[in-house]
């Protein structure tokens, strides 16, 4: 069973957003979905882009390849590519990004790096990709606080 995160609840029954685990296995695999195309998709093919696996690398050519076929069924045209980062930030335990640091302070929280060290990967990755300047970033806080690095009593 899939889990999503409590900051995406509003969308993930009928899977209207992409969410943050799809975002990080296009990251992993090197596509760039736009939602309009997402939206394309079936609830049926969605789902499958959730649960399919994208840790190995043949796990990896596999998602890529599907999500290849599938945007150019409903598309007519391939989806682009992003770079692959040979060592993603979110795989960086050790060092909290300074988008992550700077839209922590906008917010009152110092991100400790034992705070950093504490989260899981996709938690690291949401919260690089909810304080990009890009995003509109109305879920940073929320997410702070699921993963326990804001206590609600200080707000």
């Amino acid at each position: 069973m899939t889990e999503f995160f409590q900051f995406e609840a509003d969308f993930v029954d009928s899977l209207r957003c992409i969410p943050m685990q799809v975002r990080l296995k296009l990251d992993t695999c090197g596509i760039k979905l736009k939602l309009q195309d997402w939206h394309k998709f079936i609830t049926a093919e969605r789902e499958e882009l959730v649960e399919m696996p994208c840790t190995t690398t043949e796990e990896t050519e596999a998602y890529r390849q599907f999500l290849i076929q599938l945007v150019v069924e409903h598309t007519g045209k391939e989806p682009s590519n992003l770079p692959i980062e040979a060592h993603p930030a979110w795989m960086d335990a050790t060092a909290v990004p300074d988008t992550v640091q700077e839209k922590a302070k906008e917010v009152s929280v110092t991100m400790a790096p034992e705070h950093w060290a504490s989260l899981t990967p996709v938690q690291r990755f949401a919260l690089i990709k909810l304080s990009r300047p890009s995003h509109e970033n109305q879920n940073f806080l929320p997410a702070l606080k699921e993963f326990h690095l804001v206590l609600e009593s200080l707000l």
